[in-house]
């Protein structure tokens, strides 16, 4: 399929950042005005920072890595996505990232979900508050040492919180 295919994409329901299209068969949902997401690993002296918070959509507390959308205001629609890694980083977490090493663009469920995000790996971690996020986020901040970490995952699914796919980063393929 290519851009000149665009003229069959059924536009089904449009939000401020979540459009829902038709093509064909296929119903999927993508990002409206062309909204990117970054997720950012941060690792601090062997302990890895991870956020959990409310989802709506699966109406519970999810454990993540931290992560924000990218020029999802109308004054920042140019943002680069670096800058607004270490933005969302420090928002959510409250460190403060030196570096920010862009690893790539990802896609987290194409089968259903045209957003991609850009997946970073951020260096040099002070920090500088106690984070959880802006706007009422609630967000909730865990430094869990690496060797607990599978461990503390499984205590939190216990628990019924969610586990976002990410984390399977950290558990080797057998």
């Amino acid at each position: 399929m290519s851009a000149a295919d665009d003229a069959d994409i059924e536009i089904m329901w449009e939000g401020r950042f979540i459009t829902a299209k038709r093509e064909g068969k296929w119903e999927y949902v993508s990002r409206s005005r062309g909204i990117k997401a970054a997720v950012i690993l941060a690792i601090d002296e062997g302990h890895v920072l991870l956020v959990e918070q409310y989802r709506v959509p699966l109406g519970k507390n999810c454990l993540e890595l931290p992560a924000g959308l990218v020029g999802d205001h109308d004054h920042n629609g140019d943002e680069d996505a670096s800058l607004a890694a270490i933005r969302e980083l420090e928002e959510e977490t409250g460190y403060r990232a030196e570096t920010m090493k862009d690893c790539g663009e990802y896609y987290s469920s194409p089968g259903m979900v045209s957003e991609s995000f850009s997946f970073f790996k951020a260096g040099g971690l002070t920090k500088v508050s106690e984070g959880g996020g802006v706007d009422g986020e609630n967000i909730t901040v865990h430094r869990v040492a690496l060797p607990e970490l599978a461990n503390f995952i499984e205590q939190k699914r216990r628990k019924g919180v969610g586990i976002d796919v990410k984390l399977l980063l950290f558990f080797p393929a057998h």
